[in-house]
């Protein structure tokens, strides 16, 4: 499978020090949140009004009040994104489970609506569904999705790897035209797999703050992953993505 010319790289943001390094080591988009001792939540106003005017590259805010994956206050969800939208936000990530394991569909219908056409990732929630397969073709036609970030497993790309691969080849079939965009538990030596097996999206966060999620992005770390990427056929090791 030809391996694309350049693949995408985004970096998690918590503020507009985050957004401006991830800027400057080459990534080229960003998801904006909150609280990553939650797994990420929906950011502040003020943050995403900052960093759309800090930086031009593409932002994608996350939708998610709560850990977990239920979601929850939906009426609050659609609030948020209405804020968001008069912040600057104009790319959105989110995803919902029932409690049966397959997709809240009406939450997600409900956002999505709000959305009004706006692109958007459902994020790894696909990680913890009982049926993945089902889960696409059940989202498949609501508009502005275009993307799944996904490691493939719950437990990180370790162990969704055959996961990941197998989806990429089916890239085009129903279900499967939204992009893969891989993260959880990445490392620079799972690039070129992924790359030679025609992922062309990577998603980023611990792996590029040597300091931890208490200091910020290191634009050193964002170009040596973007180096990455741009090479194709790296090998080597780094830290969870």
């Amino acid at each position: 499978m030809p391996t694309p010319a350049r693949a995408v790289l985004e970096v998690i943001a918590l503020d507009v020090e985050d957004a401006i390094a991830a800027r400057a080591g080459g990534a080229d988009r960003l998801e904006v949140v909150a609280d990553m001792a939650a797994d990420g939540l929906t950011p502040g106003v003020r943050v995403v009004a900052g960093i759309r005017e800090a930086v031009e590259i593409p932002a994608r805010v996350m939708v998610r009040r709560a850990d977990g994956f239920a979601a929850g206050d939906v009426e609050g969800l659609v609030r948020a994104v209405r804020e968001l939208r008069a912040a600057g936000a104009e790319e959105f990530v989110l995803g919902f489970l029932a409690e049966h394991g397959g997709p809240d569909v009406d939450a997600v219908e409900r956002v999505v609506d709000a959305l009004d056409g706006y692109p958007w990732t459902f994020h790894r929630a696909i990680d913890r569904a009982v049926d993945r397969d089902a889960l696409r073709k059940q989202l498949a036609d609501l508009p502005g999705l275009d993307t799944y970030l996904t490691a493939g497993s719950a437990e990180g790309v370790d162990d969704g790897l055959p996961v990941l691969l197998a989806e990429a080849g089916r890239s085009g079939e129903p279900g499967y035209t939204q992009r893969l965009l891989v993260g959880g538990g990445l490392r620079l030596d799972h690039v070129p797999t992924l790359r030679a097996g025609g992922v062309d999206a990577f998603h980023v966060g611990g792996a590029v703050r040597p300091g931890g999620w208490s200091a910020p992005v290191s634009a050193e770390a964002v170009r040596e992953w973007r180096t990455a990427l741009d090479a194709r056929g790296l090998s080597g090791g780094s830290g969870p993505g």
